[in-house]
């Protein structure tokens, strides 16, 4: 089976990137990754207070990663897999797709904003060249409308 692989972070296009992943595994019959990463720089204080912190992001992944999991469950038929690392974004990304065989394709979303695609996207892309599968970029202001229509 192939999968999607989608990034969940706070981002606006993270939205996106979620339901063009859920769309295209529906119709072609494959499944979708959730992988959130966890900045190192989060914990870098005492051990237990770094622990706690570590446990509270998890805790607050999880529940973001829920609401997209039940749409994905309710709407498109599809149980999402979360996976939580910690480390350098792109660095992470690239050790879940060496290690998840599984994974067909990256799906990011993509900022709408003067600043750019976005810090993930501008970090991968001097990246791109090493990257062992596809890369989909969905544009943040895409409508669910158009989203339907080209998966």
């Amino acid at each position: 089976m192939r999968k999607f692989l989608v990034v969940l972070d706070e981002s606006r296009e993270c939205l996106n990137a979620m339901r063009f992943a859920a769309m295209r595994a529906k119709k072609s019959g494959g499944g979708v990754e959730v992988l959130s990463v966890i900045p190192p720089e989060e914990f870098n204080h005492w051990i237990g207070v770094g622990d706690i912190m570590r446990e509270e992001a998890r805790e607050r992944i999880e529940v973001h990663y829920e609401v997209f999991a039940k749409w994905m469950r309710d709407r498109q038929g599809i149980e999402p897999e979360l996976v939580i690392r910690e480390g350098e974004a792109v660095t992470e990304i690239m050790a879940q797709v060496a290690e998840d065989k599984d994974i067909g394709l990256l799906v990011l979303g993509a900022g709408s904003t003067k600043k750019g695609p976005g810090p993930l996207i501008t970090k991968l892309m001097k990246s791109v060249a090493d990257f062992p599968i596809p890369i989909t970029i969905v544009p943040g202001e895409m409508s669910k409308e158009r989203l339907e229509a080209i998966t």
